[in-house]
This record gives structure tokens, C-alpha cells and sequence, in this order.
């Protein structure tokens, strides 16, 4: 991506986002039958759908609940086939469509602690039911950086050959999720990709979006999870539109997220500065936090083109102009894995 001016509305937001680069398109064209993405409907799925159909997918499913009706007609209106559906329901999950690359997206997180049987049907049961039902497919699986232990701030970040250790009941049910999907993909040859998505962040979520609009109110940043990783939504969608070629069986696992490690009280400060407002801050950094090492990400696709400080500068520019928000907080300064 190359340099762009500030973003001022949300369809350009989208556009951006879902713009597909000459690697996408050629990773696309590559594909043989349709594309079923499995929880299109949450955060990144309407943005990955609308990126594969501008990339020239033949044919984009998105199946979600649809809770919105609005989110279904937008998509349809830019291409995307929609199928509403409970993918815990085993009857609907049997019905659906036939596809031979599946992206994976669906999962629970954001009220996790307060709903532990939801949590650990929709991120360990399913994945495997997931994996049974296509099992002659190619699937990339969203699962998170959550699984692994948290790792000092001077070093990389955890590779994917690090120890695991999920803190809370969302984090153990994502490496019960990859555990179960790894089983089935190694006794039906089923290839597939893990993807341990870390924050993507874009203008209506995310952290940066996050601290930005503590800075802008004047409320008080937690400095308890003072170190992130940070890559713009439309970079991991871009990313993950190149993944379906690279499924293996046994599974190949791959961290995604930003390469540089970054400090939540800097963050703060820059946007502060173009903001205009003083940070507040509440407690101390500590040595380690939840981060993640993507070398073997930038070894296979390249770097992420959205550098970090575009984003703090489109960040600020659109709390300036009162952009919209999604109003679901990240939660990422939670040290005890309760979201």
C-alpha cells in the first residue's frame, strides 16, 4: 500500500481495507472452486469476503447468524452469496454448502468469562466438527496469539514453536480448538492452516483505536499489558487471502499479526500529540506481555505494507472528525485472560 491521505468516511474505510494487491489476485487465481467462510459475519469477515470477491474469487460464501440483517444485504450487494445459519446447530452445519477452501473464522470471545460452555463449544467443538465435515477441503482456521504464554518485552515475541500456556478459559479453549482441528487433519489428510491471529486493529476497533479514544476523553490507560503487537485489518486480511495455498496436513501453524513490538504508553503519547490532549496514565509496565514473533509470516508473504505510525495518524484524524466506532472495547490489557 502506498501512502495515503487521511481516511474520512467509512466507505472509504472499506475500500482501502479490501483492495485487493497483485500477491492477492495471484493467490486467488490459484484456487479451484468456491471460497466458504465460516463466521463472516464478525469483525473481519465482511472485509476478507469483499477482498476475495475484488481479488476475482469465483464464488465468496459467508455464513453467519446474521443477527444483522443489514450486514447480509451489504454483502450480497458487493457480491458476496450469504447463508444464515447456528454453525453449533449439527443439522445446519450438514447442509451447508459444499466448498473446496474454507476459511474458519467463527469464535467466541467477548463475554467468554461470563458464558464457559458457549466459549468452549464455539472455540474447541466446532473447529473439529468443522474439520469432519470438510474434510477433503482446504482450511485456513483463525485461531489466537492467546494460546501462548506471555513473553518478555526485549525479546521477539513467542514464535510458533514457543511453549504454549493460555491464561483464562477463552485462551485454553482456542489451543483445545487448534488441538482437536491438528488431530483431524492428520488422520484425514485434511490440509490446513492455523493462523494465531494476534490485535488487528482498524478505525472502528482495536487497540490503537482503543487508546485513542481514552486520550481523546481523558480517561486513564492501563499500562499493566504495556507491550503490543499491532497489523491494520486490511494487511491480515491480505494475509490471510494467501493462506489457502500454503494448507498442509499435518497443519502448518503461523502467527499473524504486526512485526514491530510497541509500547502502549509511546502509542499514547503520539496520539496525544496530534490529539492535543495529555495522556493519563494508570499503573506500571511490566517485563513481559502477549506478543508474538511473525518472521516465519514475513519469510513466506513479506512484510505488512501499513506501517504503525500511518495508523496512529489516520487514528487520530478520524477521533478528530468523530468517526464512527464499533463500541467493543479489545480488552487487551487484560493480564488474567478474562475477556
Amino acid at each position: 500500500m502506498t501512502d495515503r491521505p487521511c481516511i474520512e468516511t467509512e466507505a472509504q474505510l472499506i475500500d482501502i481495507m479490501t483492495e485487493p494487491s497483485d500477491a492477492v489476485k495471484a493467490a486467488v487465481g490459484q484456487l479451484d472452486g468456491d471460497i466458504l467462510i465460516l463466521g463472516v459475519g464478525g469483525k473481519m469477515g465482511p472485509t476478507l469476503a469483499e477482498l476475495l470477491v475484488r481479488a476475482g474469487a469465483r464464488r465468496v460464501i459467508g455464513v453467519s447468524r446474521f443477527s444483522a440483517e443489514e450486514q447480509r444485504r451489504y454483502l450480497e450487494q458487493r457480491g458476496v452469496e450469504t447463508v444464515q445459519a447456528d454453525l453449533l446447530d449439527e443439522r445446519a452445519l450438514v447442509d451447508l454448502p459444499d466448498a473446496p477452501n474454507i476459511f474458519l473464522l467463527a469464535g467466541f470471545k467477548f463475554g467468554a468469562s461470563g458464558n464457559q460452555p458457549m466459549t468452549w463449544a464455539m472455540n474447541t467443538w466446532l473447529p473439529g466438527r468443522v474439520l469432519q465435515r470438510y474434510a477433503d477441503a482446504r482450511i485456513v482456521y483463525v485461531s489466537s496469539g492467546n494460546v501462548y504464554a506471555f513473553s518478555p518485552v526485549h525479546g521477539g515475541g513467542a514464535t510458533e514453536d514457543a511453549p504454549v500456556g493460555p491464561v483464562g478459559e477463552y485462551a485454553q479453549s482456542r489451543l483445545g480448538g487448534e488441538r482437536i482441528a491438528e488431530y483431524f487433519s492428520q488422520t484425514q489428510a485434511t490440509p490446513l492452516v492455523i493462523v494465531r491471529l494476534f490485535y488487528a486493529t482498524e478505525l472502528r476497533y482495536g487497540i490503537i483505536h482503543d487508546i485513542a479514544w481514552k486520550v481523546y476523553h481523558g480517561d486513564p490507560i492501563d499500562l499493566a499489558m504495556g507491550h503490543v503487537n499491532q497489523i491494520w485489518q486490511g494487511d491480515a486480511n491480505a494475509y490471510l487471502a494467501r493462506m489457502l495455498p500454503l494448507c498442509t496436513a499435518p497443519p502448518t501453524v503461523i502467527n499473524l499479526t504486526g512485526r514491530d513490538i510497541l509500547s502502549v504508553r509511546t502509542l499514547a503519547e503520539q496520539l496525544g500529540e496530534l490529539l492535543e490532549r495529555r495522556p493519563v496514565f494508570r499503573g506500571q509496565e511490566t517485563d513481559t506481555a502477549l506478543l508474538g514473533d511473525t518472521s516465519a509470516l514475513v519469510e513466506q508473504c513479506g512484510p505488512p505494507p501499513t506501517p504503525p505510525d500511518r495508523i496512529v495518524q489516520w487514528m487520530a484524524h478520524w477521533v478528530r472528525i468523530n468517526g464512527r466506532s464499533l463500541g467493543k472495547p479489545t480488552k487487551y490489557e487484560s493480564r488474567t485472560g478474562e475477556f
